[in-house]
């Protein structure tokens, strides 16, 4: 939430799934962002008194009866607004301009020839590379506007009403496909809606721990601790803020990887890094329990995220009276959970999407559920937590079981485990500025024959990833040099019983997802 007197840039989320994005690429550039949808009624959003405003892309055609829209009052505001993609369109379609069926569809990077007189493409060059992906098009600028970038195949690929501070952009500004992305978004804010960009983690952070104390007052809280990054924070947060009132809950659910208990423990437990309560619960034989014969990806994440949240109770109740539960989730958990916005659901996170009906606390507190991955790592050397912890690698809640395709068994956890150390040793041996952004090893559910010591095999497929991202919405694949893969590969084989072929994930988020499942 944006707090009094401060800075906002305002997406308007039509059903795009890059809403989130959007916002990340503004904060980026200083100033603070929130998401509404466009379903809001207007004086709500207005009240917002925001310095600007965004439209973000979405699947629909504007021409079509049930499609989203907004109220034509909000160009009567004198707000700045840029359409983004359904969003430009959305636009001209209400302002008197012409929308259509595109002859040849757009998907991809494209070179657009931009007006860099513009003050949306000031200091740009005057050809760039940008990520289109549309079947509609402008075919007809509306009365007022002027065309400010084309393409062979897109005649309005950016047009502007200046008088009226009105800016509409086909392409995607916001991903990291777009050369210069994040140039012609920070001259919306700074050039166009006049920001001063005062939005910074510092004060995040002091905001967040005094809105924390004054919310959960004097009640106790219980911290779902995963050891990872997003939860780290989240308890660093809660402890300053409330001190011993909180209590962190780590739970091993056999999906954990290698010596990861033991690491987790050492961190936070007694003679740790903090000055926290600390309980460690070994649910492992309860998980496997739940988990066994069940191969369906959603399922397997609401089946964990329900026996957490059963873990938690039974322990809240030792514990005693609490009144909180805190959870690290964050926006892509929420974006890809198809909450607090249009988009639609691409996975549910067990801590958001994958609650149970029933929980057994008053209240949710997740203080960190505004912030992408890289904020969070800023707000945790904020908060003084060690480097090593903060630039920690992502680890999904429902840890491995989403690694497994298939069905889980205390077994394939255990080759999962062996193979997946190995990888991360061999990636680790490269300079720190070489190193993906992520990397893990997935078992795929594909046995295949193989030959090893003159005899036939029949075994598992270990998958490679390895990606480069700063936000974690979208990922391109890091080439690892080959002796790396290879020694990894080779490694596995003849180490890890039952794995006989290695490959590698060359895909980019999106259209994959970071994860397998």
């Amino acid at each position: 939430m944006a707090q009094e007197g401060q800075e906002l840039i305002l997406v308007i989320d039509f059903g795009g799934q890059y809403n989130q994005l959007i916002a990340r690429r503004v904060r980026e550039c200083g100033v603070y962002c929130e998401i509404a949808s466009y379903t809001q009624p207007l004086e709500k959003l207005k009240a917002k008194k925001p310095a600007g405003i965004i439209f973000t892309g979405g699947p629909n055609s504007v021409y079509l009866p049930d499609s989203p829209a907004i109220d034509k009052e909000i160009f009567t505001w004198g707000v700045p607004i840029l359409g983004i993609c359904y969003g430009s369109q959305l636009m001209a379609h209400l302002l008197g301009g012409h929308v259509e069926v595109a002859e040849e569809r757009e998907y991809g990077k494209t070179l657009v020839d931009l007006d860099v007189t513009s003050p949306l493409f000031a200091g740009l060059p005057a050809k760039n590379v940008c990520w289109m992906s549309h079947n509609d098009h402008i075919t007809a600028a509306g009365p007022g506007f002027k065309i400010i970038a084309s393409t062979p195949n897109c005649p309005v690929a950016a047009a502007a009403d200046l008088e009226r501070k009105l800016y509409s952009v086909q392409f995607h500004p916001e991903v990291l496909h777009t050369e210069n992305g994040t140039a012609i978004l920070g001259n919306f804010v700074y050039k166009v809606c006049g920001c001063a960009g005062t939005w910074k983690m510092a004060s995040f952070v002091e905001e967040s721990v005094a809105a924390l104390q004054k919310r959960i007052g004097s009640g106790r809280v219980l911290c779902a601790l995963s050891g990872g990054v997003d939860s780290s924070v989240c308890a660093a947060m809660l402890a300053r803020a409330v001190g011993k009132q909180l209590t962190c809950v780590f739970v091993d659910h056999g999906l954990l990887r290698k010596n990861e208990r033991e690491e987790v423990c050492a961190v936070f437990g007694e003679g740790g890094l903090f000055d926290l309560n600390f309980v460690c619960v070994d649910a492992r034989e309860r998980f496997y329990k739940k988990l066994a014969g069940v191969s369906e990806p959603e399922r397997k994440r609401k089946l964990i995220g329900e026996e957490f949240i059963r873990v938690f109770e039974e322990e809240a109740k030792k514990i005693g009276a609490v009144d909180f539960l805190a959870q690290g989730t964050i926006y892509p958990d929420v974006v890809e959970s198809g909450l607090g916005g249009e988009s639609a659901t691409i996975k549910s996170h067990h801590n958001v999407g994958g609650l149970p009906d029933f929980v057994d606390f008053k209240e949710i507190a997740e203080p960190l559920r505004d912030l992408f991955k890289d904020e969070v790592r800023q707000a945790g050397r904020e908060l003084g937590l060690p480097v090593a912890l903060v630039n920690r690698q992502p680890f999904p809640g429902p840890g491995l079981a989403i690694r497994i395709i298939g069905a889980v068994t205390p077994e394939k956890v255990a080759l999962l485990q062996e193979a997946d150390a190995i990888y991360r040793e061999e990636v680790d041996k490269l300079p720190l500025a070489e190193r993906p952004s992520q990397y893990f090893a997935a078992l795929t559910n594909m046995r295949s024959v193989g030959v090893m010591g003159d005899e036939r095999t029949y075994d598992y497929a270990i998958a490679l990833r390895a990606v480069t991202t700063t936000d974690f919405m979208t990922a391109e694949v890091t080439e690892l040099p080959p002796a790396t893969i290879a020694a990894a590969a080779n490694r596995i084989v003849n180490e890890v019983q039952h794995i006989n072929r290695v490959l590698f994930d060359f895909t980019t988020k999106p259209p994959a997802t970071i994860e397998f499942e």
